[in-house]
């Protein structure tokens, strides 16, 4: 296996996408999508046991990290849900990929749920890391209990000109905060958030991530081209195609639902839904094995 640090690039319409690489080229093709504020080295532990099993294993970095990058130097830098899902399509299109499998956590896991939804015919399985990540950004949200409005304070704080300032200036700071917070059993060792953090330096990543969270929560525009798709998105489509979801069970946003029906709804295709122990919000990174076991387990269907 190639080592996992390498990096090969691509390009799309739009971006100069780096990706790692690994596993027999003629192997079916498995694609990990990392989140914010994580990069490709969440998947670190996943790789290894998905080239053993004889997969092709893909895990590019997102726009705004690491070393991918706009063609376009003047582009606007925008993040909405519908344009990161059409990213993977755009990089499945350009490896000349015509059909895969999806993991993803965050940012990743909501690409992955519309690639899904928008594409059922090019992803032969999903595993969904927190569930159903699909955002109705054409209404405005109804306020939620204090403690869910506290877990969310970054949002609102990326969303104010501070916001941006203190992203610019304090950003390891901010992310090493919510790796912490978000997956409070686990101890991320200075070594392993310095393996991320270079993708933090992007030149794109502070206006992709502000814009990301400002559309969101409608205040800032989305790319015309997505407009249609953000409405028929705001409606919670299912996900048709064969899922597992994995839900950390030591999550810094609480612990997850006991009661399977909402993922039952979201997912009918679901096959298999796990309260993973010992993994809070970067579950690829704290219990490996279960992405990679639910990856094969769909797989070998």
């Amino acid at each position: 296996m190639n080592d996992l640090s390498s990096v090969d690039f691509i390009q799309t319409p739009v971006l100069n996408i780096g990706y790692g690489d690994f596993g027999d080229r003629s192997g079916f093709p498995v694609m990990l999508l990392h989140g914010f504020p994580y990069d490709v080295r969440s998947w670190d532990g996943v790789v290894p046991d998905l080239v053993a099993a004889g997969y092709r294993v893909l895990t590019p970095y997102i726009r705004g990290y690491g070393p991918t990058t706009f063609l376009d130097d003047g582009a606007p830098r925008m993040a909405e849900q519908a344009a990161i899902a059409q990213d993977v399509v755009d990089f499945a299109e350009a490896l000349g990929i015509g059909r895969f499998a999806l993991a993803g956590f965050d940012w990743g896991n909501r690409a992955a749920c519309i690639t899904s939804i928008l594409h059922p015919e090019m992803v032969k399985a999903q595993v969904a890391i927190g569930g159903y990540s699909v955002q109705n950004t054409v209404e405005k949200e109804r306020p939620a209990s204090a403690l869910e409005e506290a877990h969310r304070w970054y949002q609102w704080y990326f969303n104010t000109e501070q916001g941006r300032v203190g992203l610019e200036e304090n950003r390891r700071d901010i992310i090493r905060h919510l790796w912490e917070t978000w997956s409070p059993t686990w101890t991320y060792t200075d070594e392993a958030f310095n393996a991320a953090a270079p993708s933090f330096d992007n030149p794109d990543f502070v206006e992709i991530t502000l814009h990301s969270y400002r559309h969101r929560h409608m205040n800032a525009p989305g790319e015309e081209r997505f407009l249609g798709v953000e409405r028929e998105l705001a409606a919670g489509p299912p996900i048709l195609v064969p899922s597992i979801v994995l839900r950390g069970a030591d999550s810094g946003f609480g612990a997850p639902s006991q009661d399977p029906t909402e993922d039952q709804r979201r997912f009918p295709g679901l096959v298999a839904r796990r309260i993973v122990a010992g993994a809070g919000h970067d579950l690829p990174v704290q219990r490996p094995d279960a992405v990679s076991a639910a990856l094969i387990e769909l797989l070998g269907r």
